[in-house]
């Protein structure tokens, strides 16, 4: 048997790490967070709103994967059940911190924008926020995975475990759904 921690950590697989984690090794979760941050760190960039959001987000992200470690299943990669993880996080901060001004969705607008009309942003922020929350977790995770993550659908379906098919079907249903209430705001904007 291999020893985990240390250097020839490095020579495990992420379940031998997951594994030897469950069992009692300290320095095991570690190992397997080292091999995975930069791909976490990112996923968890891009599903957030800030950087201090994101950094929170992959925080909470590893002390859940860190305490309920020992009910992986197997039956996806450690990275995706990690990437599920972190996404999830970031999505319940999105839920927690409701009221966040977001970037305007289009450049047509038809007078200049008031830089000190907070009012504004932070009602388009709702409304694209609840947009984005009216779907539903599956539609939602996958919308992020590929239109915020810029995975692509193959990637997007082995990060979160379901077939290529699932995820271009959740895609366009999750796209029918933020266009149709999207467009109503894009109306009542432009009638005022």
């Amino acid at each position: 048997m291999r020893q985990i921690g240390g250097v020839a950590g490095g020579e495990a697989t992420d379940g031998e790490l997951l594994g030897a984690h469950i069992a009692g090794d300290a320095t095991a979760f570690a190992v397997l967070v080292r091999r995975h941050q930069d791909h976490l760190w990112l996923t968890a960039r891009r599903a957030s709103y800030s950087a201090e959001d994101a950094a929170d987000s992959l925080q909470e992200a590893l002390l859940s994967a860190h305490r309920t470690a020992a009910s992986f299943r197997a039956d996806a990669a450690v990275r995706s059940w990690l990437h599920r993880i972190v996404v999830n996080a970031c999505l319940d901060r999105i839920r927690r911190n409701r009221v966040r001004p977001t970037v305007p969705l289009g450049e047509e607008t038809r007078e200049p924008r008031d830089p000190f009309d907070r009012y504004a942003d932070v009602d388009l922020s709702l409304v694209v926020e609840k947009a984005l929350f009216s779907l539903p977790p599956d539609q939602r995770a996958a919308i992020v995975a590929v239109d915020m993550e810029g995975y692509s659908v193959a990637d997007a379906a082995a990060a979160l475990g379901v077939p290529v098919g699932t995820i271009k079907s959740r895609c366009a249903r999750g796209r029918q759904k933020l266009a149709v209430v999207l467009a109503s705001v894009r109306v009542q904007n432009s009638d005022e």
